[in-house]
């Protein structure tokens, strides 16, 4: 179960909230007073903050701002200030998104996943090596990971997406894939390079999003752009 630190101070607000996130696997513990929610982040484990920026005693953007600098925890901002300075503020100082009140819980369950889909993609490219969105190569264990899932790949499929991964948005020779692969015969190089990539292709593509492409007269190339 997820474990969600929220600092709110509409204390309906967060019994109706916690109540639905926990029907969803995800466990609240709220604090109507910044400082007591912020000690707590020292005492216990928290997967995500969700802040309200109107607060007693401390401005949640000073809040954002301390966590941010102090705590590495994602953070989600939800406020009914509708003055963009604050959004924008909220960002500089570290949260990782935004959600205007009033909202649908509903959306709180997806912006939270969301945001740690993309905490958790980071934290593991730190620790494992290569990372580039939506992918993280962990040339240790010879594993790759696709929008955070290990992918089953044979040792001929590792090598070449590995390469790949590590000349992206470059067009590659068939001759050149197939010498970072141990395990191609030189005899059938290019037919195996095909085989191999429609394989690739089959495990990577998602919602009809083609990463490997081919380019004429010379082999393939694995396309990524920000934000994929």
């Amino acid at each position: 179960m997820l474990e969600v630190l929220m600092i709110e101070d509409d204390l309906e607000l967060a019994i109706i909230l916690s109540e639905y996130l926990k029907a969803h696997n995800i466990n609240v513990t709220n604090y109507d007073e910044p400082y007591t929610g912020m000690s707590a982040i020292n005492t216990q484990h928290f997967d995500i903050l969700l802040l309200d920026l109107t607060l007693p005693n401390l401005d949640g953007l000073e809040v954002c701002k301390r966590v941010a600098k102090e705590k590495n925890i994602p953070i989600i901002i939800t406020s009914a200030r509708y003055d963009i300075n604050d959004k924008v503020l909220g960002l500089e100082y570290g949260a990782d998104d935004y959600l205007s009140k009033p909202y649908d819980p509903k959306e709180m369950v997806a912006r939270i996943h969301s945001v740690l889909r993309r905490y958790n993609l980071v934290k593991k490219s730190d620790e494992l090596g290569l990372s580039t969105y939506p992918f993280v190569l962990n040339k240790g264990s010879r594993e790759i990971y696709f929008y955070d899932e290990l992918l089953d790949l044979t040792k001929a499929e590792y090598e070449i997406l590995s390469f790949m991964l590590e000349n992206k948005n470059q067009a590659l020779t068939r001759e050149s894939i197939a010498s970072h692969s141990d395990s191609i015969s030189p005899d059938s190089g290019n037919k195996s390079i095909d085989v191999i990539v429609g394989r690739l292709r089959s495990k990577i593509e998602k919602n009809e999003k083609k990463y490997i492409v081919s380019v004429r007269g010379i082999g393939y190339k694995l396309q990524l752009k920000d934000n994929d």
